[in-house]
C-alpha cells in the first residue's frame, strides 16, 4: 500500500486516541494538580451505577475504513447527526445523555412547529387568494355563469339553437375538393435546379474561383462548365424603384379623386400636411378607448337616470373625435334625465349655434327654475334686447336670484339700473351687493338711506358700516368716520358676530387703496388691539406693520406706528422704527414732525437728535441743525457722536475753525480714541501733517489698543515717504495689537510695494498663525502670489484657505475668477451651496454672467446681491459700471438713487475711493462714479 493510500485513511489528528500514558500538558509542566480522575472512582453507595455510561467499544478495522477523512464527500459517508466530516467529539460515545438531550430538542422543536402552524397556513391561504384575485382561472371566471345555469329550465335548454352551417355554398359542394397547400420538400427543388442547369447565385467557392460574367448575376453552369446565360439579373436599380413609388402614390392620389365634377378629394399640395394634423393613436390608447366606452355603455344601461355617466360617454366621443355620436348620446341622456340641468348644459355645449338655442328653450321647459340654463340662454345671445328680454322672462320665473339681477342690472343704463337695484333688494332683501351697489348709485342723501334700510335687513354684515364710513368721508364728514367704525364693531357683536382681527385690517388695506385713507386709520385704531394679549403687543403689532408695509398699504402701517407710539411712547426702538419707516416712505417733513416728538418723549436717545439734525442738514437749514445738536449737548452732556455730529456739520459746511475748537473741546471732555482720530483726520485733510501727527502721538500714548490710531500714524509716515518708520510703526501695531487685521495687510502691503515679496509672505504667515481662520489673511496671501505671477502657488493656497474657511464668501468670490473660464460655472456652483446668501458670492455670480454677456441674468443676480447686503459699496460701484455699459440712462439714474438712499459705507474698492483724502467731501452720489471708473470690467 502506498504512502498516499495510508495518509488518506489516517484518521484526523483531533479523531485519533491518545498514546497510552498520555497526561494533557504534562510536556508543558503542568503537574502542579491532581483531579480526580488521576486517583481513579470513589463511589458511595447511593452513587449511579456506569450502566448509564457504558464504556466504548473496541471499534473494528472496517469501521475505521468506512470512515472517510474530513475531504470524502461522498453521499455514502453522509451522517444525518454529524454530516460528512464528522463532529469535533465524534470519538466519544453517543450515550444516554445524548439522547435525552436529542429527545427534549425534538420535542421542543415540535412544539414550536404546532405553535407556528397555524400562523403559517393562514398566511400561505392569504398569498394563494392573493394571487387567485390577481390571476384567477378560466373556471373561477365563469363561475357565476356556471351557477346560473343551475336556474335554466328543460324548456330553455331544448329551446337553445343548433350551430348552423357557416360554410358557402362551394364549401359545402362534396363534389369540390377544397384546397390545400402542401409544402414542396427541398429535394424535389434542387432536383428542378440540376434539371434545367440555371440559377442566379454564386457559391464561395466560385466566387473564390474568379469566374468572370461580362452579365452581372446571370451565370449558366452546363455538365460543371460555367458559361453566360441568361438568367433573370438581381442587378438593382434604385432610380426605377423611386420613380415607381412616385407612380404609385400618383395612381392613388388618382383612385381618390373624383373624375365626374374634376374636384379632387385629397389636396396633393397639402397632403403632407393633413397627414400631420391627424392625431396619431397607438394601440394601447385604441384599447383604452374600447374599454371605456364598454364601462360607459355599462353606466348608462344600468342606471339610465345618471347624469354624469351621460356626459361622461358624449365626452369620450368627443375626445376621439367622433362629434355627431356625441350629440346623440348626449340627446338621449337628455331624455332619460329631463330633470338635470347639467346634461342640458352639455348638450347645448356640443350643439352647433343655431341649435344650441331650441336645446336651451326645451331645457328650460323643464327646468324653469334653474339660474344657469337661465344665463347659459342669455349668453347664446349676440344682440343686447334680446338679452334683457331673456333676463326678465328668467326674473318672472326665479325673482329671488342674485344673480339673475346682476346680470340684468350689468346691461341696464344708470337711471333703468337704479329701477331694477329698487326692485331688486325687494326680492333679495339680504343681498349685501345689491344694497351697496344701490347705494352707489344713489345721491348722499338717498344713499344713507339705502344704507340704513340694508344694516336694518342685514345687521351681522360689515361691509355695510364700512361702506357707510366712506360715504362719509367721500363728504368731508371726516369727525363721523371713527363714530361710524366704532358704532359697527359694538353693533356686529351685540348681534354675536365675531370680529376677526386678520379680515378687518384686509379691509383697511382695501379702503386704503380706494382711496378712503381716514376710514383704514380709523379701522386700524379700533382693530388693533383685539384679540392680542398684553405681553404680545408689541411683537404682533410690529409684524402688522411690515405686513402692511409689504402690501403698500402705507397709511394702514402709519396708523400702527402711531397707535405704538400711543401705547409705548417711552421705548428708543418704536421711536426709531418709526423714524425709519417715515425716512423710506414719508416725506421730511413728516420724518421732523416725529423726530421732534421722539426727542421731547426719549431725550437720552442720542440717535433720534442725530436723525434730526442730518436730516435739517440735508434740507439745507445748517442753522436748525445747530440748533438741535445744541438741545442734544444739553440732554447729553460729554457725548462722543453728538460731538462727532457737530463736527461734521462744521467740516461739511466749510467752518473748519469752528469744526477744530469743538475738537479740541471735546478732546478735553471726552477724548475718546475717535475723538482724537478725528481731530487727526481734520488737520490731515487741511495738509498740516505736523499738527496731524502730534495729535496722533498723543492719542497713541492714552489709547494704544485703539487700531485706527496705529493704521492712521503709519499711513501718514507712508505720505510723507518714510518707509522706515512707517514699517516701525506697524510693527509696534502688531505686536501691541496682534488681533488688528487691518494693520497685517498694510504692513504686508508696504513690504510688497518695496519688493520685499519673502518678507510679505513671512508676514501674512505669522499673522495666519495669530489669526487662525481670518478669511482676508488667507485673500491677501493668495493675491500676493498672483501679483508676483506665480499662480499656481497662489491656487494652492486658495485650496487650503477653502479648507479652513469653508464659508468664507470673499474666498469663493476670488477662486471663481481663478479658474479658467470653462470651470468657473461650475466653482460658483460650489460657492453658491457653501455660502447661498453672501453678498460677495452673488457679486462674483452676476460678474461671471456680465462676462458671458447674459445681461438679463446679470442684472437679476445684481438685484439679489443688492438686497442680501445693500451696505457693501463695491456691489453698487460694479452694477453701476453694468449698467454704464449695457443699460440706459434711466436704469443708471435708478441705481445711483437707490445707492444714495443706502448710503454704503463697505467694501475694498469702495472704502479705497471714500477713505483716500482727496475725496473727504464728497458724497455718496459723487462717490458712486469714482469708485465705477476704478474697476475693472470682468473678464
Amino acid at each position: 500500500m502506498s504512502s498516499a493510500q495510508v495518509s488518506k485513511q489516517r484518521k484526523a489528528f483531533l479523531s485519533q486516541a491518545p498514546p497510552p500514558g498520555y497526561v494533557p500538558g504534562l510536556g508543558r509542566g503542568a503537574t502542579g494538580f491532581t483531579t480526580r480522575s488521576d486517583i481513579g472512582p470513589a463511589r458511595e453507595a447511593g452513587d449511579i451505577s456506569d450502566e448509564r455510561h457504558p464504556r466504548p467499544g473496541k471499534k473494528s478495522k472496517t469501521d475505521d475504513d468506512d470512515r472517510s477523512d474530513e475531504e470524502d464527500l461522498n453521499e455514502a459517508n453522509f451522517d444525518e447527526f454529524n454530516g460528512y466530516g464528522g463532529s469535533l467529539f465524534s470519538s466519544g460515545p453517543y450515550d444516554a445523555d445524548d439522547r435525552e438531550a436529542d429527545r427534549i430538542y425534538n420535542s421542543i422543536d415540535s412544539h414550536m412547529d404546532k405553535r407556528r402552524k397555524e400562523r403559517r397556513e393562514k398566511r400561505f391561504q392569504e398569498e394563494i387568494e392573493k394571487f387567485r384575485q390577481e390571476r384567477p382561472k378560466i373556471q373561477q371566471q365563469f363561475s357565476d355563469l356556471k351557477r346560473a345555469l343551475s336556474r335554466v329550465s328543460n324548456d330553455e335548454w331544448l329551446s337553445i339553437p343548433d350551430v348552423g352551417d357557416a360554410r358557402n355554398k362551394r364549401e359545402r359542394n362534396p363534389h369540390v375538393r377544397p384546397d390545400r397547400y402542401t409544402p414542396v420538400p427541398d429535394t424535389v427543388l434542387q432536383r428542378a435546379i440540376n434539371q434545367t442547369g440555371r440559377h442566379n447565385t454564386l457559391s464561395a467557392a466560385q466566387l473564390a474561383g474568379g469566374y468572370i460574367t461580362p452579365y452581372p448575376g446571370t451565370l449558366t453552369q452546363i455538365g460543371g462548365t460555367i458559361t453566360p446565360g441568361f438568367a433573370t439579373s438581381t442587378h438593382i436599380d434604385l432610380k426605377q424603384i423611386g420613380e415607381a413609388r412616385n407612380s404609385m402614390l400618383g395612381v392613388k392620389l388618382d383612385q381618390v379623386s373624383d373624375s365626374v365634377s374634376g374636384q379632387t378629394v385629397v389636396d396633393p399640395k397639402g397632403y403632407l400636411t393633413d397627414l400631420n394634423s391627424i392625431t396619431p393613436q397607438s394601440t394601447g390608447d385604441i384599447n383604452d378607448v374600447k374599454k371605456a366606452r364598454l364601462l360607459l355603455k355599462s353606466v348608462i344601461t344600468t342606471n339610465p337616470s345618471h347624469a354624469p355617466g351621460w356626459i361622461a360617454s358624449a365626452r369620450l366621443e368627443e375626445v376621439t373625435g367622433h362629434i355627431q355620436k356625441a350629440r346623440n348620446i348626449v340627446m338621449q341622456g337628455c331624455d332619460a334625465c329631463p330633470k338635470n340641468e347639467d346634461v342640458w348644459l352639455e348638450a347645448t355645449r356640443l350643439q352647433p349655434d343655431d341649435q344650441a338655442k331650441a336645446v336651451i328653450a326645451q331645457s328650460i321647459r323643464q327646468l324653469p327654475q334653474s339660474v344657469k340654463l337661465w344665463i347659459k340662454a342669455t349668453e347664446l345671445e349676440t344682440e343686447v334686447s334680446a338679452k334683457r328680454s331673456v333676463l326678465r322672462k328668467a326674473l318672472e320665473q326665479i325673482p329671488t336670484s342674485v344673480r339673475v339681477w346682476k346680470a340684468a342690472i350689468e346691461l341696464e343704463e344708470v337711471e333703468d339700473a337704479k329701477i331694477l337695484l329698487n326692485r331688486a333688494v325687494e326680492c333679495c332683501p339680504l343681498s349685501v351687493e345689491l344694497w351697496l351697489a344701490l347705494g352707489r348709485l344713489e345721491s348722499y342723501e338717498n344713499a344713507r338711506k339705502v344704507l340704513n334700510k340694508a344694516r336694518e335687513n342685514i345687521p351681522t354684515d360689515r361691509l355695510i358700516w364700512i361702506t357707510a364710513s366712506k360715504l362719509e368721508e367721500s363728504q368731508e364728514n371726516l369727525h363721523m368716520v371713527p363714530k361710524i367704525i366704532e358704532r359697527a364693531l359694538s353693533s356686529l357683536q351685540a348681534n354675536l358676530v365675531e370680529i376677526n382681527r386678520d379680515q378687518w385690517i384686509t379691509d383697511a388695506e382695501e379702503c386704503e387703496n380706494s382711496g378712503s385713507v381716514h376710514t383704514a386709520q380709523a379701522i386700524i385704531h379700533a382693530v388693533i388691539s383685539i384679540g392680542v394679549e398684553d405681553e404680545d403687543r408689541l411683537d404682533q403689532w410690529v409684524e402688522d406693520a411690515e405686513s402692511c408695509t409689504a402690501h403698500e398699504a402705507y397709511q394702514c402701517a402709519r396708523a400702527i406706528h402711531a397707535h405704538m407710539l400711543k401705547v409705548f411712547p417711552s421705548k428708543k426702538n418704536v421711536w426709531l422704527r418709526a423714524a425709519y419707516f417715515e425716512k423710506s416712505h414719508g416725506s421730511r417733513q413728516q420724518l421732523e414732525e416725529l423726530l421732534q416728538k421722539a426727542v421731547a418723549h426719549c431725550p437720552k436717545a442720542e440717535v433720534l437728535w442725530l436723525m434730526g439734525a442730518k436730516s435739517k442738514w440735508l434740507s439745507g437749514d445748517v442753522p436748525a441743525a445747530r440748533s438741535i445738536l445744541a438741545l442734544a449737548f444739553q440732554a447729553n452732556p460729554n457725548s462722543e457722536e453728538i460731538w462727532l455730529a457737530a463736527v461734521k456739520l462744521e467740516s461739511e459746511s466749510g467752518e473748519f475753525e469752528r469744526a477744530r475748537r469743538l475738537l479740541e473741546k471735546a478732546r478735553s471732555s471726552a477724548g475718546t480714541g475717535r475723538v482724537m482720530m478725528k481731530s487727526a483726520k481734520l488737520e490731515w485733510v487741511l495738509k498740516d501733517l505736523t499738527k496731524a501727527r502730534e495729535l496722533l502721538e498723543e492719542a497713541l500714548e492714552k489709547h494704544p489698543d485703539f487700531a485706527k490710531l496705529w493704521m492712521m500714524r503709519g499711513q501718514l509716515e507712508e505720505e510723507r515717504g518714510d518707509i522706515a518708520v512707517a514699517r516701525d510703526i506697524y510693527n509696534r501695531g502688531v505686536k501691541k495689537i496682534p488681533n488688528s487685521v487691518p494693520i497685517w495687510l498694510l504692513l504686508s502691503r508696504l513690504e510688497e510695494r518695496n519688493n520685499n515679496i519673502t518678507k510679505a509672505r513671512s508676514i501674512l504667515e505669522n499673522a495666519r498663525h495669530k489669526n487662525l481662520q481670518t478669511p482676508e489673511l488667507w485673500l491677501e496671501a493668495v493675491r500676493v502670489e498672483v501679483r508676483g505671477e506665480k499662480k499656481s502657488i497662489g491656487m494652492g493656497l486658495m485650496a487650503k484657505a477653502l479648507q479652513e474657511c469653508p464659508s468664507s464668501g470673499i474666498l469663493w468670490a476670488e477662486a471663481i475668477f481663478m479658474e479658467l473660464r470653462p470651470q468657473r460655472k461650475t466653482k460658483s456652483v460650489d460657492a453658491l451651496k457653501k455660502c447661498e446668501h453672501d453678498a460677495h458670492v452673488l457679486l462674483a455670480v452676476a460678474k461671471l454672467f456680465w462676462t458671458e454677456r447674459k445681461i438679463s441674468k446679470g442684472r437679476e443676480w445684481f438685484q439679489r446681491a443688492i438686497k442680501i447686503d445693500p451696505d457693501l459699496g463695491d456691489t453698487w460701484a460694479y452694477f453701476y459700471k453694468f449698467e454704464q455699459q449695457h443699460g440706459t440712462e434711466a436704469q443708471q439714474e435708478a441705481v445711483r438713487k437707490r445707492c444714495n438712499v443706502a448710503e454704503p459705507r463697505h467694501g475694498e474698492a469702495w472704502c479705497a475711493v471714500s477713505k483716500d483724502m482727496k475725496n473727504w467731501q464728497k458724497h455718496t452720489d459723487q462717490l458712486l462714479p469714482l469708485v465705477a471708473n476704478s474697476l475693472p470690467i470682468p473678464m
